[in-house]
């Protein structure tokens, strides 16, 4: 039996014709199971929004046995098909629908596995206050990840009211992120939040990502009015603050907007992001069709654009040595991954192998 579909309830979260038909392509029959957004994710459950409100949530036994890795799980703003359980306020998840946009990064240590920041991205927001944080190289990592997520990047430089010139700062940040909006903004003194107006539509998610300390969940009570998240203040000498973030949440704005608060990051390792890179990196791309050699190192070759640009003050040497730095960091991330696939490949043939065959073997359960 189909349960009818709450359309106010989920457009408000971002339900539209184009998740109609990934639901309509992907899962045609999809019996008692109903679609519903990712609002929050825990250690081992999630919240979901549902045509029925607000409901807790794990995954099934065979979703759990199915997946390969991390990045298969879902993540906050994942739209999913869920199975509502009779008179309890309790879900469980059957299916994730393909992702449109998804900010990824590796996972912190030497594993070699993905992590979802946040899916279903419309506008990522990347935060830096201007005070000792300020740093144009990590802006530059962050801008790989959002292009390489397929969400719009904007870059909030947060804390105006404690920098003298937040405008040498805006157009420093814009030399280095070609087509991205670049904002200095004050929730204090309430400053910039009308030049953000034109991302804040209804049903349009927008991710809020940075280091702890930049005043991320600041920035999202500023836009909600009220005191959504908890804050914290930051140590004065080095601009470090604890993460008062401890886990993803999307939020339902007055304007109708979503908004989802991250943890704080000491560190985005990245994951796969050529793409990425090179869209935040247009600029050395650009110049790069203009060598002399086609596998021009951008060093002392002959007839290189990039060097000569270096030389003219055109390019930053350090921008160059962070693009460098990066591509050498995904490659071997890329090996690292092809190397992790193949043992994880060779177990599963493994596994396969030393099962007995049986006739008609049981159905794992869906419980």
């Amino acid at each position: 039996m189909n349960l009818r579909l709450d359309r106010d309830t989920l457009q408000a979260y971002g339900w539209n014709t184009y998740w109609e038909e990934v639901l309509a392509k992907h899962f045609p029959s999809n019996g008692r199971l109903v679609p519903a957004r990712v609002v929050a994710q825990f250690s081992h459950s999630y919240n979901i929004m549902t045509e029925v409100g607000e409901r807790s949530a794990v995954v099934t036994g065979k979703f759990e046995y199915n997946a390969a890795k991390r990045g298969d799980f879902p993540a906050v703003g994942d739209w999913v098909l869920a199975e509502p359980l009779p008179n309890e306020r309790r879900s469980v998840i059957h299916a994730v629908l393909p992702r449109r946009t998804a900010m990824v990064r590796k996972v912190a240590g030497n594993i070699v596995e993905d992590q979802i920041i946040g899916a279903n991205l419309d506008v990522l927001f990347i935060v830096n206050a201007l005070n000792q944080d300020f740093n144009v190289r990590k802006i530059e990592r962050y801008l790989i990840a959002a292009w390489e997520s397929g969400a719009q990047p904007v870059v909030l430089l947060t804390k105006a009211d404690l920098c003298d010139d937040p405008d040498a700062f805006v157009s420093e940040v814009e030399s280095v992120a070609p087509g991205v909006p670049v904002y200095a903004v004050s929730a204090l003194k309430n400053q910039g939040k009308e030049n953000l107006s034109v991302f804040m539509s209804p049903g349009t998610t927008i991710g809020v990502t940075g280091s702890s300390g930049v005043g991320k969940s600041t920035l999202l009570n500023w836009f909600a009015g009220d005191d959504r998240q908890a804050t914290q203040g930051i140590r004065e000498d080095d601009a470090r603050g604890r993460h008062t973030t401890t886990h993803r949440e999307l939020f339902l704005l007055s304007d109708g907007a979503l908004m989802m608060d991250t943890p704080g990051m000491r560190e985005l390792q990245l994951w796969e992001a050529n793409d990425g890179l090179q869209s935040a990196f247009s600029d050395i791309e650009e110049l790069a069709l203009r060598c002399r050699y086609r596998d021009c190192r951008h060093e002392n070759d002959p007839g290189c654009a990039v060097s000569a640009a270096i030389r003219s003050g055109e390019l930053d040497a350090k921008r160059l040595a962070n693009y460098r730095k990066t591509s050498r960091e995904l490659e071997r991330i890329a090996r690292k991954e092809n190397a992790a696939v193949a043992v994880r490949k060779d177990a599963k043939k493994k596994t396969a192998q030393s099962r007995p065959r049986q006739k008609n073997a049981a159905h794992w359960s869906d419980d």
